[in-house]
């Protein structure tokens, strides 16, 4: 996907520079131009963007697949995330809107958002039957070919670094995992959470499972709904 953006980037169609929420001036190209002068070291200047992508992909495929233990958590959490790039990819297709509110305009994305509200649709029939006591299970194919939907989208429209945020529920859950297994390996055996993923910790606590659910969905809502209002706030 990442040699198939850079050859958009030449087209001018794409661009390998990073919005950053809340600083509508600092975009930093992750396309090293300088090196692409030193011989037979050109092909490193594409590196940092190459790594990038793969990263943001993984980790909200990983993400998305730690948060799938309880019935209708993960695919909650998709609903809510999935709503808000809707938004932005609309926008950011808009040469009206993206210019107004500071975007990257990105030609031709504004298909992006059929393919977006295509996850709503579905993910809201699918938690049809998946909410508790859920009849059918998503599984690691589903929740990990979401989570990387999730994350392409992100790269498409160049909202990788607000992609934490629109899915902040899926950063905690995979931050918890991170950190409990870090402290117990460095801590000698130490836990911080009485369970990981974050979901069995408070289910560990005393609430129940469709309490934990609820509670989630909130969060999640609240996270997408704060980083839609990043964009009068750039």
């Amino acid at each position: 996907m990442a040699v198939a953006l850079l050859h958009e980037e030449k087209r001018g169609s794409y661009s390998t520079r990073l919005m950053v929420p809340l600083a509508k001036r600092f975009r930093p190209d992750l396309v090293w131009e300088w090196m692409g002068h030193i011989p037979h070291m050109h092909w490193l200047a594409f590196l940092p963007f190459v790594l990038f992508v793969m990263i943001v992909i993984a980790g909200a495929s990983n993400a998305v697949n730690i948060t799938d233990g309880l019935d209708g958590l993960a695919i909650g959490c998709t609903i809510i995330a999935a709503g808000a790039l809707t938004v932005l990819t609309y926008v950011s297709g808009h040469a009206v809107f993206s210019d107004y509110l500071g975007l990257q305009f990105v030609p031709l994305v504004s298909e992006v958002t059929i393919f977006c509200g295509s996850i709503v649709g579905a993910s809201i029939g699918f938690l049809w039957y998946n909410a508790h006591p859920a009849e059918v299970f998503m599984g690691d194919v589903g929740s990990l070919a979401l989570g990387g939907a999730i994350g392409t989208v992100a790269v498409i429209i160049k909202q990788e670094l607000l992609l934490p945020l629109i899915g902040g529920v899926f950063v905690l859950e995979l931050l918890s995992v991170v950190l409990q297994v870090g402290s117990f390996k460095l801590r000698g055996g130490k836990r911080i959470f009485k369970m990981a993923p974050l979901h069995h910790h408070f289910e560990l606590m005393g609430w129940s499972e469709s309490k934990v659910i609820t509670r989630f969905w909130i969060m999640a809502l609240v996270f997408a709904l704060f980083a839609l209002t990043t964009l009068k706030l750039r």
